[in-house]
């Protein structure tokens, strides 16, 4: 049973205790109240000075349109995925670091327009009365504000402060190359009139007026360049498009504090992908165009050279006429030419659909180039059937197995078809050829009627033939080169601007900053609530007198509180003080206990502690001290023969005391020293032995405690540390009350733990605690109402002696004086 009780306190001694973690934690109050302030402080002066941007939109949508002057064998655009793929191309165009690049290029947005606001620089894109115009080739200063103050209407002040900096970064913004170069002064300044040419090695271009504006004297501002890739990214980064899938319809946004910036990006930024993309729908016909005009070229050369032999040749041979023969002649060779190329282009279609069958094994398809030079009845009545039965084939794919009896027969009927028409095709290739045959024997009559001519004609005739084909080939590509010209003027973008980006009044992206507030309290709080959990569930000593309630069933005798004077005589140095109070009445509680245990005569109390510093001489002394107050002859011994300490408080010396007794040296009365204080006797411990528990168990002990209680009514006996030596249980056999101190925050509660065991096997009987050290404005704060006023706060007025603490400012004062003594 005592067993379990003892296990019982010791989870009880190590249980969070909430509450001394929440008094904890109110004791940080002055600590929070600083870190809150401050934390206010700051998030006020960050809310204000926060600049919140913009979100602008435009919309857009992306069309299928096709130009109707091409034909299916002019444009050369595939676009896979119909318009959901070139809704994607679009994205990714808009989305590409190229696009972004050509934008800030543009509109040169690596050049900022500042003016400086009551906590920042602020950006004015477009509202400045000025434009800087830069010198393309030139190195221009990145990333320091370069400030222009106009002094007049036509002149202005240049100044580029450059800190400690000896080098300066510049860059090229056409090459984007960038350089660094030194400077020689910290501060540049220099007076310019408007369109003066700036000429700086790291600045260079003029100031302009913008129109419509007008300069103010002693207006301020400042342009600043920035490095154009992280302008790019900047601008890249604040891009963002939303599409919903299936749909043509595309919305870009761009975050940004200036709306006028935002405004023109992104009307830009659709200027610039319509234009690109109708560059590149444009790109089969410009090439078109370019190709022909070199062509054109060409041939007007061959022309003027043909027409100008023609010429001559008539000029020195005095031919003005062709004869009718020639003409003839001519006429038929060329027709025989057309009906040869005529055929030769039949030979191609079908071996083009030649190559179809032998290769395809659908033909469902059959490509329009093959199907043109057809000219065959038969082959085209069989090419209908074979293209009838693949259809019904493919169809019936979709809804049969692939092995179905139908599909054996479906596909021995292609086949059969498919080796039909080839033996057509052959069949009809061969005609052709002897029809092509037969034109060669007649065009080599002609050349051979030709021959019969008389030389100059035929010359004549020769040089006729070159102009004439000059002249055809000419004519042909100045038709192609029109057509070209029409399908690149007829094409349009398929970027359609529905909702272009305009200032209609929005609002800036803001955001409700009180919240800030609310997590620099929680800021504020935290860290005193994460100490306090911390301290709180490491922290092992005594707080209060209700805690010590908690660990033991030793009776409470008195609470004592700080010793604010100079010394242990605290009782003497302030009888009316609330320390003394406490004394006394714990003076009340021992005379009381001493009556209704009987107790005649002489009584003896023992005061123990666990460690030393818990102020069991304080006590010793003060209880000594309040006896012999009341007329009580009263002796106060120094048991602790190891550390003696009574001595220094009352002014006497420590040469000799009780080990002189006990070692035969010298009587009670040599030993007994009397004080400054009526009634009270002192037994210092005397020189420190080597042998202290050996004494107090010799035969000199009982002799020594007789004699006390023979010539005094109270013997108080200070005793060393149970928690150290064991020399106090050696002497609670000659005591009437044992007195265990525990003082606040200093003694750990595991401490009890040897004096409760002792107390619950009844091997220590008679035995009280004093709780020491009280304060009620302590660590926590409790207020118990323990020792006579304290925790009665303003109640206790009047009654006891105010003792008057010295403050932060006092020390402070009187170590100063100190120092000019």
């Amino acid at each position: 049973m005592d067993q379990d009780i003892k296990n019982t306190e010791n989870n009880m001694a190590l249980s969070f205790d909430l509450k001394a973690f929440i008094f904890r934690v109110i004791s940080y109050w002055k600590w929070f109240l600083l870190v809150l302030i401050i934390l206010m402080y700051t998030v006020y002066h960050q809310n204000i000075r926060r600049e919140f941007p913009y979100t602008l939109t435009s919309k857009i949508s992306v069309q299928d349109d096709k130009n109707p002057l091409f034909t299916g064998n002019t444009s050369l655009v595939f676009n896979y995925g119909g318009i959901s793929g070139k809704v994607q191309n679009v994205v990714l165009s808009l989305k590409s670091r190229k696009h972004h690049e050509k934008v800030v290029d543009s509109l040169k947005l690596y050049l900022k327009y500042l003016k400086q606001g009551r906590f920042y620089k602020t950006n004015v894109y477009g509202q400045t009365p000025f434009r800087f115009v830069q010198s393309d080739s030139a190195q221009q200063l990145l990333d320091i504000p370069i400030k222009i103050s106009f002094v007049s209407n036509n002149s202005y002040s240049l100044e580029i402060d450059f800190g400690e900096s000896t080098s300066i970064n510049t860059q090229n913004f056409i090459t984007k190359k960038v350089e660094v170069k030194e400077v020689s002064k910290s501060v540049f300044k220099k007076q310019f009139s408007l369109n003066e040419l700036i000429d700086l090695p790291y600045l260079k271009g003029v100031v302009t007026l913008r129109n419509d504006f007008e300069i103010k004297k002693g207006d301020e501002f400042y342009i600043q360049f920035s490095n154009f890739n992280s302008s790019v990214s900047q601008y890249a980064n604040s891009f963002a498009i939303t599409n919903s899938p299936g749909s043509p319809l595309l919305t870009l946004l761009l975050t940004n504090k200036n709306k006028a910036e935002i405004i023109d990006y992104l009307n830009t930024s659709t200027f610039i992908l319509e234009r690109d993309q109708l560059a590149k729908k444009n790109e089969f016909a410009t090439n078109t165009i370019k190709f022909i005009d070199d062509q054109l070229s060409r041939v007007k050369d061959q022309l003027t050279d043909n027409a100008d032999s023609l010429n001559n040749f008539k000029k020195d041979k005095n031919i003005f006429d062709i004869e009718l023969e020639s003409t003839t002649l001519t006429s038929k060779m060329e027709d025989f030419k057309k009906q040869k190329e005529a055929l030769n282009e039949d030979v191609i279609s079908y071996n083009i659909l030649k190559n179809y069958l032998e290769t395809s094994a659908s033909f469902t398809n059959i490509p329009t180039p093959a199907l043109e030079g057809v000219k065959d009845p038969n082959i085209s009545a069989n090419i209908t059937r074979i293209t009838a039965l693949s259809l019904r084939k493919s169809n019936l794919e979709e809804s049969l197995r692939s092995d179905a009896a139908i599909f054996k027969d479906l596909n021995r009927q292609i086949n059969g078809l498919k080796q039909v028409l080839l033996e057509n095709i052959s069949s009809v290739q061969t005609t052709i050829g002897y029809q092509i045959q037969s034109l060669n024997n007649r065009i080599g009559a002609l050349r051979s009627d030709y021959s019969k001519l008389p030389e100059n004609q035929q010359k004549l005739q020769a040089i006729e033939r070159k102009y004439l084909l000059s002249e055809t080939t000419y004519n042909l590509y100045l038709a192609k080169r029109g057509e070209a010209d029409l399908i690149k003027a007829s094409n349009v973008s398929d970027i359609q601007i529905i909702e272009p980006a305009k200032d209609v009044g929005q609002s800036k992206q803001s955001v409700n900053l009180n919240i800030r507030y609310v997590f620099a309290l929680f800021a504020s709080l935290t860290p005193f609530v994460v100490l306090g959990f911390v301290l709180t569930f490491f922290d092992k000593k005594l707080h209060s007198p209700q805690e010590l309630s908690n660990l033991t069933t030793i009776p409470l005798l008195g609470v004592v509180g700080k010793n604010e004077t100079d010394n242990n005589l605290a009782v003497f140095n302030g009888p009316k003080s609330a320390i003394s109070e406490s004394f006394r009445a714990i003076r009340s509680n021992l005379s009381f206990f001493y009556q209704k245990k009987k107790i005649e005569g002489s009584k003896t109390v023992l005061l123990t502690s666990s460690i030393s510093g818990e102020g069991k001489t304080f006590c010793s002394i003060n209880i000594a001290t309040v006896f012999a107050l009341s007329g009580k002859k009263t002796i106060l011994v120094g048991f602790d023969l190891r550390k003696p300490k009574i001595f220094d408080d009352f002014g006497i010396t420590n040469d000799f005391g009780v080990v002189n007794y006990l070692i035969g040296q010298k009587s009670l009365e040599e030993v007994t020293q009397s004080t400054k204080i009526n009634n009270l006797d002192v037994i210092v411990s005397g020189p420190i032995p080597p042998n202290p528990s050996e004494l107090l168990i010799g035969d000199n002990i009982d002799a020594f405690m007789e004699d006390l209680k023979a010539n005094y009514d109270y013997v108080i006996l200070d005793t060393p540390p149970v928690g150290l030596v064991s020399d106090a249980f050696e002497l609670i056999k000659y005591t009437d009350a044992s007195i265990y101190v525990v003082r606040q925050d200093y003694t750990e509660k595991g401490m009890l733990d040897l004096v409760n065991s002792k107390y619950k096997n009844k091997e220590l009987q008679n035995v009280s605690v004093i709780y020491n050290h009280y304060d009620v404005k302590g660590r926590y704060g409790y207020g118990y109402g323990y020792g006579y006023g304290y925790g009665y706060g303003n109640y206790a007025n009047g009654y006891h002696q105010v003792e008057k603490k010295e403050t932060f400012f006092s020390k402070v004062v009187n170590i100063f004086k100190k120092g000019i003594s």
